[in-house]
């Protein structure tokens, strides 16, 4: 080989030696001790594009809603580091639909499930208007997020410790939660409150909740039936809001759980064993 042949391989060969060297180390996590590019986050969309949900005020389907801000979450999670974060959508119609949604979880070992979906009012709270010729229906007498989570799931007390971070993360940019699920006139849709100050309900029935393994909370991003909070929630800079807090909350839920992790034993504290054990 020729000299200029030696010259211009040498860097080529430790070019190559470090690709090897860097495919080769384990997953590095951040200043928390989280490692992002492994933590698994499900976003699942709500409903289907075949029953999708109710109708905002304007007669826009939720299932539209719940997929722009889904795609918006999952993007600024990737951002994040959070590179196997899933978007989760299913055809299957309810009951089986729900159920498969969770199982996909389950089967994927995500460490956090979270359910997208906007926000209506039970039916004897309903009006109607006329919009471009058309009647629809709306509420205005609500506004703004609510959380849920089920203490059937898997981890409840992480399902509620992430729905708080999530809930405080949403008002830090400036959002409020509704506080109509405590009211009676909700009927059986009243739920118990179980953080007033982040605005996280109970709701055990929920299946997405219940059977999901990993900590599981499901979004009401707002009421899509109220007309002013219907065209909020439908621009790129309100979706933008939530996917930040979402990010946001993610992180610190994360650092969170890796800070919990118990240190892998080294070789020497595995050999000095306590009396008691090593007989």
């Amino acid at each position: 080989m020729s000299k200029l042949r030696r010259s211009a391989a040498a860097p080529l060969a430790a070019l190559v030696f470090c690709l090897l060297g860097a495919a080769a180390q384990p997953a590095r996590s951040d200043a928390t001790g989280c490692q992002r590019a492994t933590f698994r986050v499900v976003l699942d969309v709500g409903h289907t594009a075949d029953i999708p949900g109710a109708d905002s005020a304007r007669g826009v389907p939720e299932y539209t809603f719940n997929l722009a801000l889904a795609d918006t979450i999952k993007q600024a999670l990737l951002d994040a580091g959070f590179d196997k974060t899933v978007r989760l959508i299913t055809a299957t119609a309810p009951w089986r639909g729900l159920v498969e949604r969770a199982a996909r979880a389950n089967d994927m070992h995500a460490d956090l499930f979270i359910s997208i979906h906007h926000d209506s009012v039970p039916n004897h709270l309903i009006e109607t208007w006329d919009y471009e010729g058309q009647r629809h229906q709306f509420s205005d007498r609500f506004s703004g997020y609510s959380i849920f989570v089920s203490s059937d799931n898997g981890d409840p007390q992480g399902s509620l410790a992430f729905g708080r971070l999530l809930g405080l993360a949403l008002q830090a940019r400036g959002l409020r939660y509704t506080p109509h699920y405590t009211l009676p006139l909700m009927g059986r849709r009243q739920r118990k409150l179980l953080d007033a100050e982040a605005g996280v309900y109970s709701f055990d029935l929920l299946v997405v909740l219940r059977q999901t393994r990993m900590p599981a909370v499901l979004l009401e991003a707002g009421s899509i039936v109220n007309r002013q909070d219907e065209l909020e929630l439908a621009t790129p800079e309100r979706r933008a809001l939530v996917a930040g807090a979402v990010a946001a909350a993610v992180e610190d839920f994360c650092a969170a759980r890796s800070a919990k992790r118990p240190a892998t034993p080294g070789p020497a504290s595995k050999r000095a064993k306590p009396a008691a054990l090593a007989r």
